[in-house]
């Protein structure tokens, strides 16, 4: 089977920033998520998470970054200089700005923050997006069972993820998994979950020599393609953010072939 591309300190960096989320999300006080679903607008495909009222506390906020910080200094310390402006930087009012454009996956303001204040283009969002993803996961627990199907190219019905990972389960029902939120719900198994295409002609699969478990469906209408992994064949079944990480291989062979994570129509 072809291993991950992913180097093992990279993934055992992630793991921990996934045990630092669960963490995280046990101090978050269940009342400060307040779902308000409005069906007509989910049907539209406005992500629940736009229509939850959050109570963020910012001091949490700031000190996760900081403990963000200190993880990916334990891994690499050669980033301990380049993250160690970071506080002088972030105040309410900044933190206030980055949970606003991480919330709408701004890349424009975080890679201008960067180069305002001579960072590596990935660190503001990457601390941003790190630090917010409990509050979805915690918005994703509290409307799952409001989750039954998305709106094929409105994203994760939750946060609003661009749709790139699925497992097959159980008899072989197509799950899509959002590894930003976890949220899951059922999909067609023939359908391109970024324009709604169900013509098996121009929806097709890709395979990977000497991967039996995992495939790439990709459609030729939108050029877009999602990643299957057959989990059923894992004992202890990772996380949707491992899975997504795990399986980044394919992510190269798609974009390699000539698909892309969002799909468009021409």
């Amino acid at each position: 089977m072809i291993k991950s591309v992913v180097s093992k300190e990279y993934q055992d960096l992630q793991k921990e920033i996934v045990k630092l989320q669960e963490q995280w999300k046990l101090q978050l006080d269940l009342e400060t998520i307040k779902p308000n679903l409005d069906k007509a607008a989910m049907t539209a495909g406005v992500p629940a998470a736009a229509l939850t009222a959050i109570n963020f506390e910012i001091s949490l906020f700031l000190q996760w970054i900081e403990e963000i910080n200190a993880t990916l200094v334990k891994f690499n310390p050669e980033l301990g200089p380049k993250l160690s402006s970071i506080s002088t930087y972030l105040n309410e009012e900044t933190a206030i700005r980055w949970i606003d454009e991480a919330f709408s996956f701004n890349h424009l303001y975080f890679a201008s923050f960067a180069e305002e204040h001579g960072l590596e283009e990935w660190i503001p969002q990457f601390l941003a997006e790190t630090a917010l993803r409990p509050y979805l996961q915690l918005t994703a627990e509290k409307v799952q069972h409001d989750i039954n199907h998305a709106v094929p190219g409105a994203g994760c019905p939750v946060c609003g993820e661009p749709v790139r990972l699925a497992s097959l389960e159980g008899e072989g029902k197509k799950v899509i998994h959002c590894p930003r939120c976890l949220a899951h719900w059922n999909a067609k198994r023939l359908e391109c979950s970024h324009c709604g295409n169900e013509d098996h002609k121009t929806v097709q699969f890709l395979t990977i020599e000497g991967d039996a478990i995992s495939q790439i469906q990709v459609c030729e209408e939108c050029k877009g393609y999602i990643k299957i992994i057959d989990t059923r064949q894992y004992i202890t079944k990772p996380s949707a953010a491992l899975l997504d990480l795990n399986s980044i291989h394919l992510d190269f062979v798609a974009q390699e072939n000539g698909y892309n994570s969002v799909g468009t129509k021409s």
